[in-house]
């Protein structure tokens, strides 16, 4: 149980795992491309299922995609892929792996088409975080009109599993959109 007595969002709960996670991770702006892809690809892996879910795989996760390196996952061939669906420590879904590899392309094009991957998607935000104001959990979107036309525009570029719910909690964790609740202690540090 948590007993700090720190406001946070109530997502988290008490799992210490979950709770390191929102306190040091969640909506803490992301500039770097390695970090941004490995928070791309385990959001992807998180269609459908549960963050802390991931979360706990996390570390498999890096040990079976080469720890988040987007150009070496990219070069991943069909029998590493294969190898990876017996693989009880991450989520062992056929199109998702194989769709790491393809997004891995596709992000490292997009990377050499901005300058970085970050370059193009914090375009899309000016290059300042959007700070929401919610109240409640209940408050929150799970997809807004930015991760619609980021979604689309992923998609027509090639990447795969990126729809607008996906996208949008891409967002929140990569600091893009700040929607810890203002009553959170991380809404006031990581508002600009």
């Amino acid at each position: 149980m948590n007993t700090d007595l720190k406001n946070r969002c109530s997502w988290c709960g008490d799992d210490p795992l979950y709770v390191a996670y929102h306190d040091m991770e969640w909506g803490v702006p992301v500039h770097d491309d390695q970090k941004m892809f490995e928070m791309l690809l385990l959001e992807t892996f998180q269609a459908g299922l549960s963050w802390i879910t991931v979360l706990k795989k996390r570390e498999r996760f890096r040990d079976r995609f080469k720890q988040f390196d987007p150009a070496q996952v990219a070069q991943m061939t069909d029998r590493e892929l294969e190898e990876l669906l017996s693989d009880k420590g991450i989520i062992r879904n056929r199109q998702k792996i194989f769709a790491a590899r393809n997004n891995a392309q596709t992000f490292l094009r997009t990377a050499h088409e901005f300058g970085s991957f970050c370059s193009y998607l914090w375009a899309f935000v000016g290059h300042m975080p959007i700070v929401n104001r919610w109240n409640r959990s209940s408050e929150l979107p799970s997809r807004s009109a930015l991760s619609e036309a980021i979604s689309k525009d992923m998609k027509r570029r090639g990447f795969q599993f990126v729809g607008p719910t996906v996208v949008y909690a891409h967002l929140q964790a990569a600091g893009l959109v700040n929607d810890h609740l203002i009553g959170c202690f991380r809404h006031r540090e990581l508002s600009p």
